[in-house]
C-alpha cells in the first residue's frame, strides 16, 4: 500500500507542472481569447438588440403612417364622394332649369297658338258674318228676283 500511495505521489508531483500550465495556459486563453470574444459577442447582442429596437421603431412608424395613409385615402374618396354627389345634384338641378325653360317655352308657345287660333276664329267668324250677309243678300236676291221679274211683266200671283 504504501508503494501505492509512493506511486501516486509521483504521479501526483509529475501531473502538478502539467496542471500548473493547463492552468497558466487557461489564464491565458481567457485573458486573450475569451474576454475579447465574450466582448464581441456582448456588442454583438447589443447592436442585434439596438437593431430590433430600432426595427420595432421602424415598423411602428410604418403602422403609423399607413394609418394616416389610410384616413387620408378615405377622407379622399369621401371628398370625392362629395364632389361627385355635388355635381350629380348640379346636373340634376341644370335638367330642372332646363325643363322649367322648355315647359315656359312650350306653355308660351301653346298662349300663342291659343291667341292665334282665337285670332283667326274672330276673323273666320268676322268672313263668315260678312259672307253669310252677303249669301242671305244673293240668297233673297235670288228668291226677289223671279218675283220681282214676274211683276215687271205683270203676273200677279
Amino acid at each position: 500500500m504504501e508503494q501505492l500511495l509512493h506511486q501516486l505521489e509521483t504521479i501526483i508531483l509529475g501531473a502538478l507542472p502539467t496542471a500548473i500550465i493547463v492552468f497558466i495556459f487557461y489564464l491565458l486563453l481567457r485573458w486573450s481569447f475569451f474576454r475579447p470574444l465574450e466582448r464581441v459577442l456582448s456588442e454583438r447582442e447589443r447592436a442585434i438588440e439596438g437593431t430590433r429596437q430600432a426595427a420595432a421603431q421602424l415598423l411602428a412608424e410604418a403602422e403609423a403612417k399607413t394609418q394616416q395613409y389610410e384616413s387620408a385615402i378615405r377622407q379622399a374618396r369621401v371628398e370625392i364622394y362629395q364632389q361627385r354627389e355635388l355635381a350629380r345634384r348640379q346636373a340634376l338641378d341644370e335638367r330642372m332649369r332646363i325643363l322649367r325653360e322648355t315647359r315656359e317655352r312650350a306653355n308660351q308657345m301653346i298662349r300663342e297658338a291659343k291667341m292665334a287660333l282665337l285670332r283667326d276664329v274672330e276673323q273666320a267668324k268676322k268672313e263668315l258674318e260678312k259672307e253669310s250677309a252677303r249669301l242671305a243678300n244673293d240668297i233673297a236676291r235670288l228668291l226677289l228676283a223671279p218675283a220681282a221679274a214676274s211683276r215687271e211683266r205683270g203676273d200677279t200671283a
